[in-house]
Parts: C-alpha cells; structure tokens; sequence
C-alpha cells in the first residue's frame, strides 16, 4: 500500500503544518510563517535551522514486513540518521554519510504487530513522498499522550549525539509518549519575540530548555520577558517546564558566571505558579566522556539526560 501525502500526514509527528512541493515531496514545518520570517530577518543562523526535521518521526502500528519511502535533502546540518524503532527499541540505522542526496529508504521489520517509529534527520531538512508499506491494511495511528511545545536551543533540536532517535527528546519521549512539537533552535536563546500565536494548536505542556548561550548576559531580563510572553500567549494555567542549562566544561574559567546565571533562571521561572522547574546541572554527569565537544551531549550524554528528565518529569508531577 502506498499511501498519498494527505494520507501520510496522519502518520507524520512533529509538525505545525505541511507543504508538498512541485515534485510531490511532504515538507513539515514546526514553526509558523511568521516565526520563520521573523527568524530570517533576525539571524541566518536560526532561520536555516527552524526548518530542521528536529527529529519528526512517521509512526504507525501495523503487521507489515517492510517500509519504504522517497527522500530529499534540502539541507545538511551535522551527519546524523535515519533510525527505524520497532516497540522502542532501535533496530535499524542509516547514517546520513553513507547516502546520496535524494533516494528511497526501505526498512525490513518484524513478524507480528508492532509499533514502528522512524526518526528523521534532527540537524537537516528532509522532505519525503511515497511511503509504502507490505500490507493492504491502513496502518494504525500510535495514541499519543500530552501535546507538548518543546523550546530550546542546538541541544534540544539534536545536535551533538549525531543519532536521531538518541537526541536527549528522543530518549524522553520513548519513556514519555508526548505528542511533540519540537522549537528547538541551533544556537538560540531566550527570545520572548520570537513566541508568537500558533494558529489552531493549543498545548497541554510547555517545556523550556534554554540559557547556556546566554549566560554572560549582564541583565536578567530578557529570560523574564520569555516566560510573561509565553504565559501571554498560552495562559498561566498551561504547565510549564523549566529545564534550566546542563553543564557545560568547554569554559572553565567562566563556570562560577555560568551556575550564578543558572539560579539566575531559577529565581525568575519560580515566581510563576504554572512554572516547574528542573535543575539541569543534575541531568547529565559532569565529565568530557559525557559530551561531543564539552559543551553538548553526545550518544552517553542525552542517554542520561533523556532518562534523567523523563525521570524527574514523572516524579514533580509534571
């Protein structure tokens, strides 16, 4: 069964909304046209990331022995993957290097009815078309929990595990079935201008991880500005997360500045009711073998942060 691109889109999670090009290939977008556009005319940097795939996934329950679809690349960030799960469990990876620009994937999968995940590029853009699968049953649509608008910077939209389906997200969300819009942002920082009305898409929770390029702020204010902007928009009965920075070793000389600013954060996401706050500093170990680069967590880095968070997610009550 191949299924058409509307078709396709019941399947496809992580996105705001949907395009198909000239050549019938599915773009899925995780900001507004407006968010985008206020991005390009702030920072190139920002603006060719928004369109990152933030590892999306397609997601299905079905008895079919195999997946296949058409791929496009429109641009590359860091070589990550593809990454197929079946139940959770990782079975299959396609590392970005070892293929061509555009061509078609097939995934062999199990006997049996299972749930299959598969992870799409976190640090490019990709667009797909033409999924098929070995049966002549329309696949099951996955319930999913909570719909939750994740914001953050490079390491929440992926980078530093080069492994799609082991970004620390990724890693929370196999234990926490979140339905996920995932903001994340190479680079980003607290921006409250940058929040603006998603038209239609209402959140059950709102998760925040944000700070570390930050912190030699001299003023507190523009983390301020963020959450009264967020609250204006989603109300101050929406719950919201603050996950306030991991460590970071790449600058030694500056860590006092770095934990002053982290309680800094603290400070202002706990004067707001709606608030919860999580200690970042008490999710990944505080050692190089942890990180790529000493500042972002590699595949044993958002391992123990995904797991950490979705521990510490289930024991506030969040």
């Amino acid at each position: 069964m191949k299924l058409s691109s509307e078709n396709l889109k019941k399947y496809y999670f992580g996105a705001y909304f949907f395009e198909e090009d000239t050549d019938g290939y599915l773009l899925a977008y995780q900001h507004s046209k407006e968010q985008m556009e206020y991005f390009r005319k702030t920072n190139d940097f920002w603006y060719e990331r928004s369109f990152a795939s933030n590892a999306k996934t397609l997601e299905f329950i079905t008895d079919a022995n195999s997946v296949s679809f058409d791929y496009k690349f429109v641009w590359q960030g860091s070589p990550d993957s593809f990454e197929l799960a079946e139940d959770g469990l990782i079975t299959d990876i396609r590392y970005i290097k070892r293929l061509d620009n555009e061509g078609r994937l097939s995934f062999s999968l199990s006997e049996g009815e299972k749930h299959v995940t598969i992870y799409l590029p976190a640090d490019s853009t990709v667009v797909i078309k033409d999924l098929e699968i070995s049966t002549d049953q329309m696949p099951k649509i996955p319930q999913k929990k909570d719909r939750v608008l994740w914001l953050g910077d490079s390491i929440t939209q992926g980078y530093g595990p080069l492994r799609s389906g082991m970004t620390y997200v990724s890693v929370a969300n196999r234990i926490l079935n979140y339905d996920i819009i995932n903001q994340g942002i190479g680079a980003f920082i607290y921006d409250a201008d940058s929040l603006m009305e998603l038209s239609g898409y209402d959140p059950d929770k709102i998760i925040v991880s944000l700070g570390t390029n930050q912190f030699g702020d001299e003023s507190i204010e523009p983390v301020r500005r963020y959450y009264e902007r967020l609250i204006g928009l989603y109300g101050s009965k929406t719950p919201i997360l603050c996950i306030t920075p991991i460590w970071r070793g790449d600058l030694p000389s500056q860590i006092p500045k770095f934990l002053d600013y982290c309680e800094k954060i603290k400070h202002v996401a706990s004067y707001y009711a709606n608030v919860k706050i999580v200690d970042g500093l008490k999710l990944v170990p505080h050692l190089e073998e942890y990180y790529i680069d000493n500042l972002h967590p590699n595949c044993l880095g958002t391992q123990a942060y995904g797991f950490n968070l979705a521990k510490s997610i289930e024991s506030i009550g969040f």
